[in-house]
């Protein structure tokens, strides 16, 4: 099998030496992280409003956000509609309430939130407490387009978590430009909207400004700057995971809908000229067929721009030799999104580890998960999906424990605790453990 001749999706087999060199490729994906130039531009960005506060950040604003704001307050924002604004389309209105609803369900039936579990034995209580975290900042890019669901997947779950301050912030034209998005910041209740975006936001969001009050977390998608930011300031306030470019791998069988998968394809190629869109199959004929299918839906997508770019940088159609081939191949890419069509592929859901998010059968495509399913779009990319998970209430609680030994259980314990130090050189240590012995019993170590 050769690459096919003039697709947008190049048709490979995985074995030939183009097919390992693009595998090469997708193995390197999430190594290089942001790129170094970038890093040191975001630091300084980062830096420059920690020492400046309200003036370097309205100056970063100015700068990088085209918007000329006379004080940090014009930078606050109010949720709902503005004046002279657009109503938001009722159908619109219903959709956004409808995957809302879907959200605050599966989020509520996995919570485990605030409260406190305890372990006793023999005199020692262990309490473990859940605490949510006070005040989270939620970025919401608006890039190519403004992004409401991203709202919906942060803010529902960290409001369930038990969060008592939810701050959004996003770039000033992005809340100008979509009623959608004001809608639904009002709908979900966040207390606090800031327009700015980039690592000038989250510089004012992890140390604050005389004007903007710091948060304890910062959550959401974001460009490559916004993702350096976020590194820079991982050490002073908790970050969720870097989001890389939207991917998806669909492993699919003979008898599997050639326009659902190139739909599927396309749907997370026209995100990001570096989105990854990865069909593998042990059907040559449906590989071609589908690769048929994307130019023909290629002709007529409005973003084919950015989705042809997308698949010449990190698209292609592997056929394999069986469907063993297949999962294994989807586990070394470990991607954000898998998807599964075909009987023979569907039947191995059970055996797919490394993903963020599967997705089983043509009745279920990742744009429900983007949308209505309920668990949050903020997944692992790059490959990450082999040891990290998606965005969940989890995220917005931090365990604490409290230790209570009674009397006795401390002279029962304090002997092998001040062993364990003296084995490890700590002599303070071992003296504070002696001291919890009893006097009849401080002279010989047990």
């Amino acid at each position: 099998m050769t690459e096919a001749g003039g697709s947008a999706l190049r048709v490979l087999a995985a074995g030939s030496s183009a097919g390992r060199e693009r595998l090469e490729l997708l193995d390197r994906r999430g190594r290089g992280g942001v790129a170094a130039e970038i890093r040191r531009t975001a630091a300084g960005i980062v830096d420059r409003v920690r020492a400046g506060g309200d003036a370097a950040l309205l100056e970063a604003v100015r700068r990088f956000d085209g918007f000329e704001a006379s004080s940090a307050d014009a930078l606050r924002l109010a949720p709902g509609p503005e004046p002279d604004s657009p109503a938001v389309d009722p159908h619109v209105a219903e959709a956004i309430e409808r995957a809302r609803d879907a959200i605050d369900a599966y989020h509520s039936a996995l919570l485990r939130g605030p409260g406190v579990e305890r372990v006793d034995r023999d005199g020692v209580r262990i309490e473990e407490r859940r605490i949510a975290v006070r005040r989270v900042g939620i970025y919401v890019p608006g890039g190519r387009f403004p992004y409401p669901s991203t709202v919906l997947m942060t803010a529902v779950p960290a409001r369930l978590a038990g969060v008592e301050e939810i701050v959004v912030a996003t770039p000033p034209q992005a809340y100008r430009d979509s009623p959608v998005l004001r809608h639904v910041l009002d709908l979900v209740g966040v207390d606090e909207v800031w327009g700015m975006g980039g690592a000038h936001a989250v510089a004012a969001l992890a140390y604050g400004t005389e004007s903007i009050r710091p948060v304890d977390l910062i959550a959401g998608p974001g460009n490559a700057w916004v993702a350096a930011a976020k590194r820079h300031v991982a050490s002073d306030v908790g970050v969720d995971r870097d989001a890389g470019p939207s991917e998806v791998v669909i492993v699919a069988s003979a008898g599997a809908p050639e326009e659902c998968v190139a739909a599927d394809l396309l749907a997370q190629a026209e995100h990001d000229p570096l989105a990854v869109a990865v069909l593998v199959t042990d059907s040559g004929d449906l590989a071609g067929r589908v690769a048929a299918e994307v130019d023909r839906r290629l002709a007529e997508l409005p973003t084919a721009e950015t989705a042809a770019a997308a698949l010449e940088q990190h698209g292609a159609a592997f056929v394999v030799a069986d469907p063993d081939e297949a999962i294994a191949l989807a586990e070394r890419i470990a991607p954000e999104h898998l998807q599964l069509m075909g009987e023979a592929a569907e039947g191995r859901a059970g055996e797919c580890r490394n993903a963020g998010a599967v997705f089983v059968g043509a009745s279920s495509p990742v744009v429900f998960g983007d949308y209505v399913a309920g668990p949050s779009h903020v997944l692992p990319t790059g490959g990450s999906a082999r040891f990290a998970s998606g965005l969940g209430t989890d995220d917005f609680l931090r365990r604490s424990h409290t230790v209570r030994f009674s009397a006795e259980a401390a002279a029962a314990w304090a002997g092998a605790a001040e062993t364990l130090a003296t084995t490890e050189g700590l002599a303070a240590h071992a003296a504070a453990a002696k001291l919890r012995r009893g006097s009849e019993d401080r002279e010989t170590v047990p």
